[in-house]
């Protein structure tokens, strides 16, 4: 088997079992199991025993909402996450951790060189989420969504031993590209990286995203004037994994540090 199917098939099995609904007291036992193991901080959401199956646990929505920042200007976390690295697009590389640099040709497909220019100069931030944050993604700001494309690929870990080791891990893991513009018409490129036990990605304005599939080739979507909200919810990972954001120079001025703990809201720059 390659590690391609290894990986993904993991990641299946996995799936299948978070995905079953056990009779109430063995469901209620893994469900108070995991959070007692990964530490889930449960203040903002339900009763882990309410949730049917781990799936639903993972993907657990808010009870109350956020507030948004009232300054319209910033541009927010749209996760909570922790940044692993972030700086300036140099030579059509940016870097999964420090030393560890790829090609974000590589990573774009061959659906988005465009924006593999347009984004060269400007700012890249990577947030990775572990299995005990809020799995759930929301826009950093008011975009307007051109085109998505999800690229099949491999499902290995995306945490810190595997980002100093493993090189081109984005790039060889499955992802969903998300290429978009902000209200001046200046690009920036979301990123949705899969991982081990990621079963799946979920994108709520494209309902043909199947994460984890059979899929062998990179599947291209368009749109046509799809405005997404700053703060809107736009999918959730099934586990942790990572969102990686491509924004074109002169557009953000990121105030953030390597290592940093954010959460979903939080003010991370200022919208030039």
């Amino acid at each position: 088997m390659s590690k391609k199917h290894f990986t993904s098939a993991i990641s299946g099995v996995f799936g299948k079992f978070a995905s079953k609904a056990f009779p109430p007291l063995i469901q209620h036992f893994i469900n108070r199991s995991y959070v007692k193991l990964m530490g889930l901080d449960m203040r903002e959401f339900r009763d882990p025993a309410s949730y049917p199956t781990l799936n639903k646990l993972f993907t657990r929505a808010l009870e109350t909402p956020r507030a948004l920042p009232e300054d319209e200007n910033v541009f927010i976390s749209g996760v909570d996450a922790r940044i692993t690295d972030a700086g300036t697009i140099e030579d059509g590389k940016a870097y999964q951790i420090k030393g560890m640099g790829y090609s974000i040709e590589k990573l774009f497909g061959e659906h988005h060189r465009t924006e593999v220019s347009e984004v060269e100069g400007g700012e890249f931030i990577n947030f990775y989420l572990s299995p005990k944050d809020y799995h759930r993604y929301h826009m950093p700001m008011r975009l307007k969504i051109n085109a998505l494309t999800h690229i099949p690929g491999k499902h290995y870990p995306v945490n810190f031993p595997l980002l100093r080791n493993k090189v081109d891990l984005f790039i060889e893991n499955e992802r969903v590209v998300i290429a978009c513009e902000d209200e001046k018409g200046r690009t920036h490129v979301l990123v949705l990286v899969a991982a081990l036990n990621v079963g799946q990605m979920v994108v709520t304005f494209e309902e043909k995203v199947r994460t984890n599939s059979e899929i062998r080739e990179p599947a291209h979507y368009t749109y046509k004037d799809l405005w997404v909200e700053r703060g809107e919810f736009y999918g959730w990972f099934e586990m942790g994994s990572t969102v990686l954001t491509f924004s074109q120079k002169g557009s953000i001025f990121p105030e953030v540090a390597i290592n940093q703990k954010v959460s979903f809201t939080d003010v991370l720059g200022k919208i030039i």
